[in-house]
């Protein structure tokens, strides 16, 4: 089977913006977790627009539901028995590193479980392991599901 030319998006960040090759495995748990959320913000802004045009507003209470650490704590529940020993790893790294900022309306334990996700969502992004990271978060997502 002939394989086609696959668009990368962080790639195209990094060469357009002249930006040097890292090594991602030197990166600490909170870097991670710093990338992580963004790119699961995006994932899950990207599920709730494509719902359809809303106000502004409905669209931010959807994706809230979404990447507060308590949601992102019970996704994390449903995927550890899938993660690889890497993968579980980078978790545990993030979920047990001192955060310097305090969980908002969350306890700490989602919290740091939450920041476990992030880090594990941020290496496999930055890894460029994007099949594998959408395979992981739509478990997490199937497992709120199931909860609603």
């Amino acid at each position: 089977m002939e394989k086609g030319i696959t668009f990368e998006f962080y790639d195209q960040i990094r060469e357009v913006l002249g930006l040097p090759e890292t090594d991602v495995d030197s990166y600490s748990p909170l870097v991670l977790a710093y990338m992580g959320d963004c790119v699961y913000d995006l994932i899950i802004k990207s599920m709730v627009v494509s719902r359809g045009n809303k106000q502004v507003h409905r669209l931010h209470e959807e994706t809230s539901s979404y990447v507060q650490a308590s949601a992102q704590s019970r996704m994390m529940r449903a995927m550890q028995p899938h993660l690889t020993e890497e993968e579980h790893a980078i978790y545990r790294r993030g979920r047990n590193t001192r955060s310097v900022s305090a969980a908002k309306n969350q306890t700490i334990t989602d919290y740091r479980r939450a920041t476990g996700f992030e880090a594990l969502v941020g290496y496999l992004f930055l890894k460029k392991r994007y099949a594998r990271l959408m395979e992981l978060v739509k478990i997490g997502l199937d497992s709120l599901k199931e909860k609603e």
